[in-house]
């Protein structure tokens, strides 16, 4: 089974969008499963119900901070690398698929629908592949 493939299942197990993305990594991350899906729990549904930026693609950013951190808490040198690679996986997205909010992809307030949760899902899946090299 392929990531996008696993992300999906995760989605369909009810795994919110971000979980779904993330915790598809988890072995090429070395992170247990249940870290990820605690740590992305939040991000579901946009952020705040729809509000903020797409949960797979908050996922996508959420496996760029777990492959690249140096984790060192004495002076972090990994950041801005992580940064361009985050917004790297942002900018695709939002090229792809013509918007970053929730709200905006499921077309809540312009009733024209830009993308499913499933297609999020996959092309955020993509992209940390792609981006990350994973």
């Amino acid at each position: 089974m392929n990531k996008k493939e696993l992300a999906i299942v995760n989605h369909d197990k009810g795994y919110n969008c971000c979980q779904a993305v993330a915790c598809a990594f988890a072995n090429e991350l070395g992170v247990p499963e249940s870290t990820l899906f605690k740590a992305g729990e939040g991000f579901g549904l946009g952020m705040g119900c729809m509000e903020c930026t797409c949960g797979a693609v908050s996922g996508a950013v959420m496996v760029a901070g777990f492959k690249n951190s140096t984790a060192n808490l004495e002076g972090e040198k990994s950041k801005g690398a992580t940064y361009q690679l985050s917004k790297e996986i942002v900018q695709k997205f939002e090229d792809k698929n013509g918007a970053l909010l929730c709200k905006d992809l499921k077309g809540i307030e312009s009733g024209k629908v830009l993308r499913s949760c499933s297609g999020c899902i996959e092309d955020a899946t993509a992209l940390a592949e792609e981006v990350l090299a994973l």
